[in-house]
């Protein structure tokens, strides 16, 4: 048996699903365990981009089982547009199971979602507006509708109107529309009689797949930095895309996480809102940019670029629990004359080495760096480390100095053939 979780280790956007589709090759289990389709994972395969919201990455592999577990909240009538355009594509033989115990997003998560951050005003979180945030505060407050009660009609008419009339008070207090419930209710219905087939408890299929000795692999949405509990709050997502959360995400016990592998850039991204310590602007920021593509897979959003981070990955290392790293997009670097790396903040005039809870004193802090020289060579056809410039070989062997973390695969390009494993995980 093999555990491995991979999480992203910044702000996400790392590169997870490339890592994930590479090392689903060899896995027999690909779960999603947490977060919903406010995340995307662009995979290329066979030639084509994907970009996958909440569908697992290993679904292009019909010896592979796909897991949506208990941790997510799932937007139904999103997730079956998701696979009816993977089919489309040529993607029709898959396996695909989703917990009896993950809650469901519907139309008034959303409609919430938007009302709440305009209310926000110059306190915005960035959110994607799709639901997400709502949906699990209903989850908190018991009052969410679970993917086993949305495959019943007669329980899901009784839930939904009960959770309805709660949502069209909240709805009208804040001047909104009220949504009518037999739309939803018909609406939804249908495709409750379509999800059905996938639907089990997926935690007796861990289990049942940990007890054959089954190489697992989790994916994870988002990153460290977004971790609702160890994130940069209030400028989270709402869930944990930890290590940690892993086992009540997914229904497994912790004993059974073997491996982390932490998805970093070779520099550092950011959407929406919030401190970013190492945030740069001018020509270096729209080099990375361009060359990078940084626009949200969802949102399209161009990302807020900075120099790589080692206070932030150390604060990753530490809650996410991360024992390797993958370091993403690292040709991008190419062509910049002087990297800088963060390694130390200032704050008030002390010198320290950790992201501070406050998002008042976070936004005050001051990256401290260190300068290498850069490579002007073109890395995009490496295939191993003893290829690399030695400048490039430099930064690798840096980052891991900084951040007691061993780099067991970089990437140089998009293609699973620009991947270069220096340490199998799987």
């Amino acid at each position: 048996m093999k555990t491995l979780v991979i999480v992203g280790s910044q702000w996400g956007d790392e590169g997870k699903g490339k890592v994930t589709d590479f090392l689903a090759q060899k896995a027999d289990v690909v779960v999603r365990s947490q977060g919903g389709n406010n995340a995307g994972h662009t995979i290329l395969f066979n030639g084509q981009k994907f970009a996958l919201r909440s569908i697992p990455s290993g679904i292009f592999n019909p010896r592979i089982k796909n897991i949506m577990a208990n941790g997510m909240v799932i937007h139904p009538k999103q997730m079956l547009e998701e696979l009816h355009g993977l089919e489309e594509r040529g993607i029709t033989k898959y396996q695909l199971f989703i917990s009896n115990r993950a809650h469901i997003v519907l139309p008034y998560h959303e409609a919430l979602d938007g009302a709440f951050e305009q209310f926000k005003k110059d306190k915005k979180i960035g959110t994607t507006k799709r639901g997400i945030g709502p949906a699990y505060a209903d989850k908190a407050n018991r009052i969410g509708i679970r993917i086993a009660d949305f495959i019943e009609p007669c329980v899901f008419k009784e839930v939904l109107k009960q959770t309805l009339e709660i949502k069209n008070m909240e709805l009208k207090m804040l001047g909104l529309e009220q949504f009518d419930f037999d739309c939803i209710y018909n609406e939804y219905l249908e495709y409750a009689s379509e999800i059905k087939k996938y639907v089990c408890d997926t935690s007796l299929l861990l289990e049942e797949e940990i007890n054959k000795e089954s190489k697992i692999l989790f994916e994870g949405a988002q990153g460290v930095m977004l971790c609702l509990d160890h994130g940069t709050y209030p400028y989270v997502t709402s869930s944990s895309p930890t290590g940690a959360s892993v086992p009540v995400n997914s229904g497994i016990a912790p004993r059974y996480i073997q491996d982390v592998l932490g998805i970093c850039k070779a520099y550092t991204t950011r959407v929406g809102e919030g401190p970013f310590p190492t945030e740069i602007d001018g020509d270096i920021a729209t080099y990375i940019r361009e060359k990078g593509h940084e626009y949200g897979t969802v949102t399209k959003r161009p990302r807020r670029v900075g120099y790589l981070d080692c206070v932030v990955l150390n604060h990753a290392r530490r809650v996410a629990g991360i024992n390797h790293m993958a370091l993403m997009l690292f040709d991008v670097l190419s062509g910049i004359e002087n990297l800088k790396i963060c390694y130390a903040y200032e704050l008030d005039g002390k010198i320290i080495h950790s992201v501070p809870a406050s998002e008042y004193e976070y936004s005050r802090v001051k990256p401290i760096y260190l300068e290498m020289p850069g490579w002007q060579e073109d890395i995009s056809n490496v295939r191993s480390f003893e290829d690399l410039p030695v400048n490039a070989q430099n930064y690798l062997k840096k980052i891991e100095e900084l951040t007691h973390i061993k780099i067991s695969l970089f990437s140089v390009g998009p293609d699973r053939n620009q991947t270069i494993v220096l340490e199998e995980l799987l």
